[in-house]
């Protein structure tokens, strides 16, 4: 069954950063997010096993699953290498996800974040490519594809070795278009030339391109006076040719209007503007950042609870604003909350699950250094 392009949702509903208090995910929030998400005829949301430390599949019952027909939207989650010890492992938690959800199939069911190493060679050892055909010969499976961290090189061979691959989520922005790690640019031209549908995810960086310097945020609305900054990121994005879905992970009401009003009202960028976002992106990368997306992979596996997404953006912040005590503020505020920096032990289990490949042991001193030195 191939993938009508015309037919899906330009924008998806990202369940990875949903709204929460006191560590509990909002549920009322939610549900009226879910409501204005699909109100405007969208309807495609994605959660994975690992989301929220399981409950996002669970909130994708209770907000969505029970609300709304089963035909009404589509639902993709993720199976995560590193849960796979053996192959019975693939069936238990399949068999856990379609319980949580509540549901007897997945629309789009993924491999979790495949990257050259050890998680590529797992699917493999336990031929989770053959395992998710019978899933879907069975009805429990609809559409079949993986999400992707891997180099160019990985991403050839793999569609090569696997045909069957309908479509593949990638990392994709203005501003990881040339990164050397991300190689945003040359995964959407490889999936571009093979005429695979593209699912998009980090349209804005982790909220990096949505909140940025006064003086760019001005050059944006020197044009468009009255969009927002992540309107220029999203429609970026959706401007590109063989891009299926954008995922955004919203965590606010004001979040989930400005996006549906971006793609409910969609203009591709024009010349004029891709010269701006170009310009921007020029001196936005002169200012180095953190590649933290806060997917917070990283935090459930902290022996001692370091909340380590929001350090980097106390990081960032403090580069993007030099001489600002906010940074240091927030950040001492969060070490009442959770754990200093400092107390890292340096077990590497952080820098083994992460996306972006950063040397957190690295930065985490950084913070040190910045944070907690008098």
């Amino acid at each position: 069954m191939s993938i009508d392009l015309e037919k899906m949702p330009k924008l998806g509903f990202g369940l990875m950063r949903l709204p929460e208090k006191d560590g509990q995910i909002e549920h009322d929030k939610v549900c009226q997010m879910v409501d204005a998400y699909m109100a405007a005829g969208l309807n495609y949301f994605d959660t994975a096993y690992v989301y929220h430390e399981g409950l996002s599949e669970v909130e994708a019952r209770e907000a969505v699953v029970k609300r709304y027909p089963r035909d009404s939207f589509y639902l993709a989650t993720k199976l995560p290498a590193w849960c796979l010890k053996t192959e019975a492992d693939r069936d238990r938690i399949f068999d856990e996800q379609r319980e949580r959800a509540g549901v007897d199939y997945f629309d789009f069911y993924l491999l979790h974040s495949l990257e050259d190493g050890a998680y590529e060679e797992r699917y493999e050892k336990l031929d989770c490519y053959n395992w998710a055909m019978e899933k879907k010969k069975l009805g429990q499976i609809r559409h079949f594809g993986f999400s992707f961290h891997g180099s160019p090189e990985l991403l050839e061979r793999t569609l090569d070795k696997h045909p069957e691959v309908e479509f593949v989520q990638i990392q994709l922005n203005y501003a990881d278009w040339e990164n050397p790690v991300v190689h945003s640019g040359k995964l959407y031209e490889i999936l571009s030339k093979r005429n695979i549908p593209i699912i998009v995810m980090e349209p804005v960086k982790g909220g990096t391109l949505a909140s940025m310097k006064p003086e760019l945020e001005d050059m944006y609305k020197a044009v468009r006076p009255d969009a927002s900054v992540a309107s220029w990121a999203i429609r970026f994005v959706a401007s590109l040719p063989g891009v299926m879905t954008i995922l955004s992970g919203m965590s606010t009401q004001e979040q989930m209007e400005d996006n549906i009003s971006t793609i409910t009202n969609f203009e591709p960028l024009s010349e004029e503007e891709k010269a701006v976002v170009e310009k921007v992106k020029t001196i936005m990368l002169d200012t180095p950042l953190i590649g933290c997306t806060s997917c917070r992979y990283c935090t459930p596996g902290c022996p001692v609870g370091i909340s380590i997404p929001d350090v980097f953006s106390a990081i960032n912040t403090a580069r993007l604003y030099p001489g600002d005590d906010r940074p240091k503020m927030f950040y001492v505020s969060l070490c009442k909350r959770t754990v200093r920096a400092s107390k890292c032990v340096e077990c590497g289990q952080c820098e083994g699950v992460c996306p972006q490949h950063l040397p957190i042991i690295s930065l985490l001193k950084d913070a040190v250094e910045r944070f907690e030195k008098k």
